[in-house]
C-alpha cells in the first residue's frame, strides 16, 4: 500500500505558475503509475494528467502545453508543473498511484485505487 500527500498548492494570477508535489511512502514507488486529478466546484473530477512507471506521459486536452508531470522515484515524489494557468484550472488537485504488474511482455495496471488528500489551486485575479 502507498500513502500519499500533495503540496504546492495556492493562490495564483492568471498566467502565472504553480508546482505540485505528491510525496509517496509506504510502498515500492516505482512500480506505480502516477496521476494528477482535479475537481472543480460543480464539475465531475477529471484525469489531468498521467505517468506511467516508465515515463510515459499523457494529459488532458485542456492543459496540453501548459502543464508537465514529472516523477523523480529516487525521492518517491511525483510533481505538476502548471505554466499559463487560467481561471478555469481553478480546483482541488489530487495525486493517485496505480500499482502496476508487468511479466512476458505483459503490463498490467490495476487501476487508481491510492489518493492524497488534495490541495487546492486558485487562479485568480
Amino acid at each position: 500500500q502507498v500513502q500519499l500527500v500533495e503540496s504546492g498548492g495556492g493562490l495564483v494570477q492568471p498566467g502565472g505558475s504553480l508546482r505540485l508535489s505528491c510525496a509517496a511512502s509506504g510502498s515500492i514507488f516505482s512500480i506505480y503509475d502516477m496521476g494528477w486529478y482535479r475537481q472543480a466546484p460543480g464539475k465531475q473530477r477529471e484525469l489531468v494528467a498521467a505517468i506511467t512507471s516508465g515515463g510515459s506521459t499523457n494529459y488532458a486536452d485542456s492543459v496540453k502545453g501548459r502543464f508537465t508531470i514529472s516523477r523523480d522515484n529516487a525521492k518517491n515524489t511525483v510533481y505538476l508543473q502548471m505554466n499559463s494557468l487560467k481561471p478555469e484550472d481553478t480546483a482541488v488537485y489530487y495525486c493517485a498511484a496505480a500499482k502496476t504488474y508487468t511479466a512476458a511482455g505483459l503490463r498490467t495496471q490495476y487501476g487508481y485505487d491510492y489518493w492524497g488528500q488534495g490541495t487546492q489551486v486558485t487562479v485568480s485575479s
